[in-house]
């Protein structure tokens, strides 16, 4: 990548519109590497991969995880999940119990889908979802590149979603059941994606920074690349996400993600 990278992005030092906010991700990635830490501040030293044609470019970057151990996102973030998520259990309840009946007559028996994925401080849980895929999914399967998931895993063709399965995914409908892990204190409602527990036993100890705060229904890379980017990009912007974390970003993400979802964007 040639030239000098530019000034770090901080959200609470700028003004976005919800369709700059949407590409997030890409301003993101031009942020600079040689950022200053305050000493007494706890940070993570990690490696910043990212993918840059058929390169990559890795350089060190100091994590910053003041505001993932501040008083918001460890007190004031989990009681918000805790009130708004059974509200908005209650509003999406009739939706819910249509798509369990449309996944049922279409998909036969199994409405949802529980997999094992890894939460804040490494520690693994069950996460829900609406089934996507044909009963028989183990004999479609599709090559995964593991070395980059986040465009492989989410390939608008998979055979293994039937036509059902592929627009719940394509609206992020699949994942509402999702709100009983946030009731459980497993999940946050705005956060970095849970990741397979597989997938996490590859990562490089740089990548595990993104568990310093609890996993979300959405978050920025959701909302910024929909599938279209790398892992190390995803990831890369995950860590973001764990530095800059505040209610004003959690709100703007909050308020970006229907756009996103209804947007003509790829993946799920």
């Amino acid at each position: 990548m040639g030239g000098a990278m530019g000034p770090a992005l901080r959200l609470d030092d700028v003004e976005l519109s919800v369709g700059q906010f949407m590409h997030l991700g890409d301003a993101a990635r031009a942020r600079t590497l040689d950022d200053e830490v305050r000493a007494d501040e706890p940070t993570v030293i990690t490696t910043d991969a990212r993918a840059h044609s058929a390169d990559a470019v890795v350089s060190a970057r100091a994590v910053n995880l003041k505001r993932a151990r501040g008083f918001y996102a460890s007190r004031i973030k989990p009681a918000v999940d805790r009130m708004v998520a059974p509200v908005i259990g209650l509003v999406v309840l009739p939706l819910c119990v249509g798509i369990a009946l449309v996944v049922r007559v279409t998909m036969g028996r199994g409405v949802f889908f529980k997999q094992l994925r890894v939460g804040k401080d490494g520690q693994p849980f069950e996460v829900v979802k609406f089934r996507t895929m044909h009963q028989d999914r183990r004999s479609r399967q599709i090559e995964i590149d593991i070395a980059d998931r986040r465009r492989t895993h989410k390939h608008p063709n998979d055979p293994r979603h039937t036509r059902v399965g592929r627009f719940l995914r394509q609206t992020s409908l699949d994942e509402l059941p999702q709100l009983l892990n946030v009731m459980r204190g497993e999940m946050s409602l705005i956060g970095p994606r849970p990741e397979l527990v597989e997938l996490v036993d590859k990562y490089p100890d740089w990548q595990h920074a993104r568990h310093a705060v609890r996993p979300g229904m959405t978050g920025l890379w959701q909302i910024s690349a929909r599938g279209e980017k790398s892992m190390q990009e995803c990831v890369d912007i995950d860590l973001d996400y764990v530095e800059q974390v505040s209610l004003w970003l959690d709100l703007r993400a909050a308020i970006a993600t229907p756009v996103a979802a209804l947007g003509k964007r790829r993946g799920a």
